[in-house]
């Protein structure tokens, strides 16, 4: 089903696009331009003479509620294309599933008024929340999409030892990453500093704001999943360098690269907006060559085809 895999991987890019706008929602404080009114803006369903955060926020809303229906489209095509249990029938589903949950999450934030200069506790807990189910989503999408392209070999961690271990590692390390990447956005949006040397001594004061002491974590759980996803990239292609996979690692090295770069570069420049929204669209994407490495790492032998001899630790490990 080329068709509907062409599709999936166009809903991928668009979801790219809402979540950089989202960003730029964020980075204005255009947040509550449509006050804690939700689904509509201001009480209207289309604002007349709006201001201009409020026409920020509602061209987010639009492409949102746009997000909603190419969603809706890839669910019924994927029923109706692909037989029950089907690999790309069961992640359209979950794409759908979290995708509700992203639109509820949206909601809450406009609804309990976690928007604009907001700095309360929950509001970070909201956006680690949200960045984490947007990671779902997007994986689920291309999921989708690379199940559709050809006939899906069956996904299997049983008896991988080391490898199901450090896959595992990176992938929590990645949300974790994203979570903590979320929050430190969101301390740069509304604590922003005149010098790194002021921000550090913000977030270490005792005064300062729960969203600037975990904003101090970001830098960690950043290299901690640099580390964890090169390690698996490795292991990776030591236990099975076929093309796909080795595609693929080469993608995680070079975007955990690029990721690290725009991070310390981030940091340098006191988070501008336009380097926020890039780090952010950076994360998505490497999360993503990383679901897609793992889902060529954990593919079994389809029939017909010679099973893959298992690697003795030493081996996998490259020792």
């Amino acid at each position: 089903m080329r068709a509907f895999a062409r599709y999936a991987w166009a809903v991928v890019g668009y979801h790219l696009a809402v979540v950089a706008w989202g960003a730029f929602v964020r980075v204005t404080g255009s947040g509550a331009g449509c006050g804690r009114s939700w689904p509509t803006c201001n009480g209207e369903v289309i604002p007349r003479s709006p201001e201009v955060r409020t026409a920020i926020e509602f061209v987010h809303r639009v492409t949102s509620a746009i997000a909603v229906g190419l969603v809706a489209v890839l669910v019924v095509w994927a029923v109706r294309s692909f037989p029950r249990g089907h690999a790309a029938r069961r992640a359209a589903w979950s794409a759908g599933a979290f995708l509700v949950a992203e639109a509820l999450i949206g909601a809450a934030l406009v609804l309990f008024g976690w928007v604009a200069g907001d700095v309360s506790a929950a509001r970070g807990w909201a956006v680690a929340i949200h960045l984490a189910n947007t990671f779902l989503l997007l994986a689920s999408l291309a999921l989708a999409a690379t199940f559709a392209e050809a006939e899906p070999r069956p996904l299997s961690i049983s008896g991988r030892g080391p490898l199901a271990a450090i896959l595992l590692l990176a992938l929590a390390a990645a949300v974790m990453a994203g979570a903590t990447g979320a929050i430190a956005a969101l301390g740069d949006t509304l604590y922003p500093a005149l010098s790194f040397a002021e921000g550090l001594e913000r977030e270490t004061s005792t005064g300062a704001s729960v969203l600037l002491r975990l904003r101090v974590l970001h830098p960690f759980a950043a290299l901690g999943s640099a580390i964890a996803s090169l390690a698996f990239a490795r292991v990776a292609l030591r236990s099975r360098p076929e093309p796909r996979v080795r595609t693929w690692t080469v993608a995680v090295v070079a975007l955990v690269a690029v990721e690290v770069s725009a991070g310390v570069l981030n940091l340098a420049l006191l988070a501008p907006a336009w380097l926020q929204i890039l780090h952010l669209l950076l994360a998505d994407v490497t999360w993503l060559a990383l679901v897609l490495l793992s889902a060529a790492t954990l593919a079994t032998a389809r029939r017909g085809e010679p099973a893959e001899p298992a690697r003795p630790l030493g081996v996998v490990a490259g020792r």
